[in-house]
């Protein structure tokens, strides 16, 4: 893939209103990743609030705009991004937006959109949330500023499969892209201080996600239970990730109704990205109960670490797994029971779904979401350019 350097193109990304881990881990990814210049990017202008600033690093191509407006009320960071963010982007130059989220309201054209949110778009996860509670009520709210936002973008990246097809059943979308995000190297290092399967002795196993009501965390904790009482073997669960609300509320009720003494669960608050790597090195087993899901950073983190994985079989656990996993219902401890004991009893199976896992993990790369990103920018600038004035961008720049 070659650019004619006449070609470069300026890039705006709206990262303003963005605070969930997900979507700053893949801002990050895709920034420190590759340099966008060889792809035909000779400058890029970042607005978002301060601290996610300041742990992007600096780099020659990269221009960051602190938004004060970010700190303010829900209704001024929106005014802000309607009105005064094109305005500014066109002053400076800018040819395309990238927005980070679906939930922009930033009307720049031309514009590519990441989807990253599935809750507002599986219908039996949304019924999970009372009628009128604020929850459903934000989630249904949500979904119409999505759906138009994805009507109107230039071009849509998802990142997965699964979203693609479960988000373009609400309506005739623009042409999309799949570009799944990158796992961090040291994920895969850890596999190397990973601790060998316990011969004797408790068996870890570990969960990282915050509580929510698709989360079903109370069910694992059901779950391994069971397994402790018809087994006999010493299960022991890890529950990483904090939660609060009814969620949270059901876990304890859980944990308290099948673990009063203390002997096999523990729950730990949320923790640092860097942390959690530790934290897979101590376990001996993953569990990822989620039933409603995009791209879950957590399930690819645990297959770069090599450890043998139960996972739901809903969403896009089983296009991101494929056979490297052992599968069950997530609203059934039994099922997870089962999947669990099945790792846990054979080692070849075992060893089987964590290497194959990991293998697949290694598909998942930062370079390879940063290129296509940057490709499908500069696509959707120079095709907008080509089409409003033919002779703009005639002859400036080749893709091969």
């Amino acid at each position: 893939m070659a650019f004619g350097l006449a070609s470069a193109i300026v890039v705006g990304i709206d990262a303003t209103r963005n605070r969930s881990g997900g979507t700053v881990a893949h801002l990050r990814g895709i920034l420190g990743a590759i340099d966008p210049v060889p792809c035909g990017i000779s400058q890029v202008h970042l607005w978002s609030y301060d601290e996610l600033l300041q742990t992007i690093k600096s780099q020659p191509w990269l221009i960051k705009h602190p938004v004060a407006a970010s700190h303010g009320s829900i209704l001024q960071q929106l005014a802000w991004q309607y009105f005064r963010l094109p305005a500014i982007a066109k002053q400076l130059g800018v040819e395309v937006m990238f927005n980070t989220s679906a939930g922009s309201v930033c009307p720049f054209q031309p514009s590519v959109t990441l989807s990253q949110d599935m809750l507002s778009f599986e219908s039996g996860e949304m019924q999970r949330f009372p009628w009128f509670s604020r929850d459903r009520l934000r989630l249904e709210v949500l979904k119409r500023v999505q759906l138009h936002r994805l009507q109107k973008t230039s071009r849509v990246l998802f990142l997965t499969e699964y979203a693609r097809q479960v988000i373009g059943q609400f309506g005739s979308l623009p042409k999309s892209v799949v570009v799944p995000h990158g796992i961090n190297q040291c994920f895969f290092d850890v596999s190397v201080d990973r601790r060998s399967w316990p011969m004797t002795g408790p068996i870890h196993c570990l969960y990282v996600s915050n509580a929510a009501l698709y989360k079903h965390q109370w069910h694992v904790v059901a779950a391994i239970s069971q397994l402790r009482s018809k087994t006999g073997l010493d299960l022991r669960l890890r529950l990483v990730g904090g939660g609060e609300g009814s969620a949270m509320e059901r876990l304890t009720l859980a944990v308290n109704e099948h673990d009063p003494a203390g002997n096999f669960v523990e729950i730990e608050q949320f923790i640092p990205n860097i942390a959690i790597a530790k934290e897979l090195t101590q376990a001996d087993l993953f569990i990822y109960a989620s039933s409603c899901e995009n791209l879950p950073v957590t399930l690819l983190e645990a297959m770069a670490a090599g450890l043998p994985i139960a996972s739901s079989n809903r969403g896009p656990m089983p296009e991101v797994l494929g056979d490297a996993a052992t599968f069950f219902d997530p609203e059934s401890p039994i099922a997870i029971a089962s999947a669990v004991i099945s790792i846990v009893n054979d080692q070849a199976l075992r060893e089987r779904i964590r290497m194959d896992a990991q293998h697949r993990a290694r598909a998942f790369t930062w370079e390879h979401c940063a290129k296509l990103t940057w490709q499908v920018l500069f696509d959707t600038a120079t095709n907008t350019a080509n089409s409003n004035n033919p002779s703009r961008h005639q002859n400036k720049g080749t893709i091969s």
